[in-house]
């Protein structure tokens, strides 16, 4: 993360300074891969999509989560909790521009009454599984 922005966060009380607990950090990368499993194992449909939409979203921002506890770092909205996922190495780090659009969705879900659509869901889902494995990856090897 680029300094700059780091500064800009602290200043706005977008991000607050935390002191690293590594055991915290831990169970919240543990606790995303035991929802995202479960998340997993529902049936999508129309009655379905939203929920595990709500659930891999929720997953996703979590390590974002864990990836500011690692810098020492508390975010305190999804936008900040998003973007620093932008940074990481990944394989598929093109599909990491859709977080916007997923924060948005999300959003649209939680205050305005939406329900996720069938490919809505199957799109972020289909990002769990390009791009989730690889930030748990790379978040299990920073904590270790």
């Amino acid at each position: 993360m680029k300094e700059e922005l780091t500064e800009l966060w602290l200043k706005t009380r977008a991000i607050r300074n935390r002191q690293k607990d590594i055991e915290k950090i831990k169970s919240m990368i543990n606790s995303t891969e035991i929802n995202v499993q479960v998340a997993k194992e529902i049936k999508i449909n129309e009655n379905t999509a939203t929920l595990i939409f709500r659930e891999i979203y929720e997953s996703i921002r979590q390590l974002g989560d864990a990836k500011w506890g690692l810098l020492g770092y508390e975010p305190l909205n999804h936008e900040v909790s998003m973007e620093i996922l932008k940074d990481l190495d990944i394989k598929d780090r093109m599909k990491l521009n859709f977080l916007e659009r997923f924060k948005k969705t999300r959003h649209d879900i939680n205050y305005r009454g939406f329900r996720a659509t069938i490919p809505q869901t199957e799109e972020i889902l289909d990002f769990w599984n390009k791009c989730g494995e690889d930030i748990l990856k790379i978040l299990k090897r920073e904590v270790s």
